[in-house]
Formats: structure tokens, sequence, C-alpha cells
């Protein structure tokens, strides 16, 4: 029964991660209608940001963390600004090409910058081999709750923005109909910008919490898998559905380990392929996932 407990608490918290970096997926995308596949190694260059301020600047933690979470968000303006606006004004599709551009570039960047050796990154919470409470006989990281503690008071701030503020309102107004939108006098350039910079913010502070639990530590490879399983995640509850994102982080989160841990043939990459499979089943059966929205066109 230990075993099982302590392969369901890694699933739990390998699926909070997975949700953070959902979530920052899903509010772009409410926000501006773009699936932002340059999201992970947007997180990693903040993260190495907030890993150089605190090995080389001995700057604390909390506070390297606010600072890449600051970088995270003007980082997201900027390209939204600067590369998706006038892409997008042409041509949709030309969008996700930059995104994959960036991708490629922000991960050269870091490597440019900090070069491509694997470094240690300190936690945020208690993080030693006796930092942890028993439960059931199973041992429970403090680290491991510091993560869902995190993705509780994420998911409460992206519904409450979504749905209790006017901000949230013009962020669905402008991914809806950006015409109307600005019609309605909808800022929807700042909107836009906005939408982008708020997943800058949830991206750089999920890299921070998540690559002291990865057992490859902060490295140029760190953030790919997690953006695999991340969109798997948002389409499988729907990419307009912060708590779909939830949802299907954890589910995602808790099957890989359950599958590593009982399916002894699965190797390392397996799990990756399984996501990736989980993918193109929900493009093709339900694109709008399992909490999204059906958009309903009036002829």
């Amino acid at each position: 029964m230990d075993i099982f407990l302590e392969r369901l608490f890694d699933g739990v918290t390998n699926g909070a991660v997975y949700a953070i970096m959902a979530l920052a997926l899903v509010v772009v995308f409410r926000s501006t209608g773009t699936i932002n596949f340059a999201q992970g190694e947007m997180a990693l260059f903040t993260t190495y940001l907030a890993w150089w301020l605190t090995a080389a600047a001995q700057v604390p933690l909390w506070i390297a963390a606010l600072v890449a979470a600051a970088a995270g968000f003007v980082l997201g303006a900027v390209v939204e600004r600067t590369l998706i606006r006038p892409i997008r004004r042409r041509n949709d599709m030309a969008s996700l090409i930059v995104a994959l551009g960036l991708f490629t570039a922000f991960n050269a960047l870091a490597g440019l910058l900090w070069n491509s050796e694997t470094k240690t990154m300190p936690s945020l919470f208690p993080s030693a081999m006796d930092d942890f409470v028993s439960v059931g006989g199973a041992r429970l990281y403090w680290d491991a709750l510091g993560v869902w503690l995190f993705v509780v008071v994420l998911i409460g701030a992206v519904f409450a923005l979504f749905n209790r503020t006017r901000l949230g309102l013009h962020m669905r107004a402008v991914a809806d109909n950006p015409e109307s939108a600005a019609l309605s006098g909808v800022p929807t350039g700042r909107i836009l910008m906005l939408g982008w910079g708020l997943a800058g913010v949830i991206g750089s502070l999920a890299g921070v919490l998540l690559t002291p639990l990865s057992p490859h530590q902060l490295s140029l490879q760190t953030m790919f898998p997690i953006l695999i399983y991340a969109s798997a995640a948002a389409l499988f509850g729907g990419l307009d559905s912060p708590v779909g994102a939830v949802v299907g982080g954890l589910g995602i989160g808790v099957l890989e380990a359950m599958i590593t841990g009982y399916v002894e043939f699965i190797g390392g990459t397996l799990p990756q392929t399984a996501a990736l499979v989980v993918i193109v089943l929900i493009l093709l059966f339900r694109p709008t996932g399992l909490f999204g929205t059906r958009q309903m066109e009036r002829l």
C-alpha cells in the first residue's frame, strides 16, 4: 500500500507541474485564441535567470523567483507586441510557426548565455531527505506539498480573473471576436499583451517550482517533456478551461506514474509518446476537450 501511495503522490506532483504549464497555455488561448508552443522555453529562459541570480549574485531564491516572474511578464508582452501581433494580422497559422521558431530561439539563447551544462536549482520549499510527512507509510515531501498548494492558489486566481473581473471579461471577448470587442471599446492591443504577459508569469513560476523536482535538474532539455504533457493536459481538459487544464494535468501525471511503476516494459520515453497519442486522439474525436466550450457559428 505504501508503494502505491508513493507512486500516487509522485503522479499528483508531476500532474500538478503539468497543470501549471497547461494553465499558462490556457491563459494565452483564452485571451488571444493562440497556442503558444514557445511557452516552455520562455519559462526555461526565466528559470535560468532565477538560477543565475541565486548562484552568481547570491540573491535569495524567493526574490529571484519574483524577478523571473517579472521578466516572464515583460518577455511575454514584448513577444506578443513585436512578433505575434503583426504576423497574426496577416495569417493566424503563421503565429504558430513563429511560436515554434521562438521555441528554438529561447532554447539556443539560454545555452549561449549559460552554456549547456546541467545546473542545480534550489527549491523554494524544504527539500532535504528528511523533510517529509508520513501518510499511510508513504513519504510525502514538503516540496511536493508546496507545488500542490501553488496549483490550488493558481487555479483559484485564474478562475477569479476570468469570471470575476472586467479584465477577464475583456480577455474572453478579445479571444472570441477581437473586431467586435474593439468596436465595443475594449482595448484589444493591451489585452493581448496582458494575456501573454500573465502566461509568462505563470510559466516562470512553474519553472522555478518544478526544476528542483526534475531528476535532470536545470538543463536545456528540462522543459520540452513538460510542454508535451502540458499540451496534452490542456487539450484533454479544453483549451479554454482552467479547470480542465488542472484535471487533465493531474490525470496525465497519475496515469504516467502508475504505468511507469506497474508496467515494467515501459521505458522513460514511452510515456511522452503516450502523451502525443492522447493529443492526436483528442484532436480527432473531441477537439474541444472534456470541459471546453463548443464554438457556435450562425449561418
